[in-house]
């Protein structure tokens, strides 16, 4: 079986960027007791991602790059913001080590929309937060192998990710 839409895919892989010397550094890997596993077509990965993997069986190999654009964009300026200290208040009052530099802090916009912001710097009144995807500006270089390809099922497609080993849990 291939990979294509709304196939569940179990990958391991190793994810490395380009540090500041262009020498390839390993930030993320996903072994055999901890692969990742999703449905082909609704993982939220960049496409460019999916499109790499498309057509390849269990057990094949893949080696791929994903360019800055292909991946989590460029770096947005625009996107670090300085944010009154109060909107973290809980009840009150801050809640101890939430900002402390290079926490994450789940957020959500006036929209609704729900963000990952990381505390940058943290002021007398306000706190800087850059809500840029970690990976953002990087090129991303995958190499791994396709573990194994199966049919979605029902439940799986109507609820948008995979159940059961290495998948969501109800």
């Amino acid at each position: 079986m291939k990979i294509e839409k709304n196939k569940v895919v179990t990958l391991t892989y190793e994810l490395r960027i380009l540090d500041e010397d262009g020498e390839q550094n390993l930030i993320e890997t996903a072994n055999e007791e901890q692969p990742m596993v999703f449905i082909y077509g609704m993982s939220g990965l960049p496409d460019q991602f999916e499109d790499n993997l498309e057509g390849l069986k269990s057990g094949e190999s893949f080696d791929f790059k994903l360019d800055t654009e292909d991946g989590y964009g460029e770096y947005n300026e625009d996107a670090v913001v300085d944010l009154p200290k109060n909107v973290f208040e809980v009840e009150g009052s801050v809640p101890d080590n939430m900002l402390e530099e290079g926490n994450y802090i789940p957020m959500s916009d006036s929209e609704g929309n729900q963000l990952q912001g990381r505390v940058v710097e943290v002021g007398d009144d306000t706190v800087k937060m850059d809500f840029n995807h970690p990976l953002a500006g990087k090129e991303l270089y995958f190499k791994g192998k396709v573990e194994s390809v199966r049919e979605a099922t029902p439940e799986e497609l109507d609820h948008g990710h995979v159940h059961g080993a290495g998948g969501h849990q109800h």
